[in-house]
């Protein structure tokens, strides 16, 4: 083998252990990052929300961020579920929805659930429910793909979320600090949101900002 030949072939030798090198560090260095899947949340409580865009029941359109400059709560429900039940036969959630839209505040009710599982309906029949429930959010999304409820990582009905004027997600978790499906425990528990937005409201910062949300898991396709 002559000394071009030698030469040649130290080189390629050189370059191969560089890349691999290079290729080493960038793993260390978080330069190659596994891609988020489906059930990898965007949102994060201190973050800005993310931007999403729904179909209402009434035929409309909504987009989030619409809705800058107020806040907005993103309740995820579905009427099949106890929990949820827990909270609409006992007028509680309505109570809130009333009492806050009220008081300037945007109150959407997310259904993530798809076609065929608990809870999943048309327009028309999140339209009925409305009225048989009487309940008065600003609007009622159907999300029956689930990308926003997994944008958002609902994993239970309900999971409430609360945005703050300035579009940043301040709270996420549980309505209240009793996981269970009894009416009765409703008027000695700690309401997460309200507490929130009486915070925001009166110009303070969400205390409690993050607590575990129970329920029934969203129905997700």
């Amino acid at each position: 083998m002559n000394v071009s030949s030698k030469i040649t072939q130290k080189l390629a030798a050189l370059l191969v252990l560089t890349a691999a090198l290079t290729v080493s560090a960038d793993f260390a260095g978080g330069g190659f990052v596994r891609a988020a899947s489906e059930t990898e949340a965007a949102a994060q409580v201190g973050k800005a929300a993310p931007e999403f865009s729904l179909p209402a029941s009434n035929g409309k359109k909504v987009d989030l961020s619409e809705y800058k400059g107020k806040l907005v709560v993103l309740e995820w429900f579905n009427h099949g579920c106890p929990f949820v039940k827990k909270h609409y036969d006992s007028g509680n959630m309505q109570a809130l929805q009333k009492e806050y839209t009220g008081k300037g505040v945007i109150w959407l009710s997310i259904c993530s659930s798809a076609e065929g599982k608990q809870g999943f309906g048309s327009a028309e029949e999140h339209n009925a429910e409305i009225k048989t429930y009487k309940a008065a959010p600003t609007a009622v999304l159907i999300d029956a793909d689930g990308k926003v409820g997994r944008l958002y990582g609902a994993k239970t009905t309900p999971h409430m979320f609360v945005i703050d004027k300035k579009g940043n997600l301040v709270y996420a978790g549980a309505i209240d600090d009793h996981p269970d499906t009894e009416a009765s425990s409703i008027k000695g528990s700690k309401n997460y949101v309200k507490a929130a937005l009486d915070e925001l409201l009166s110009g303070k910062t969400v205390a409690e900002a993050s607590t575990k949300s129970y329920g029934c898991s969203v129905k997700y396709q």
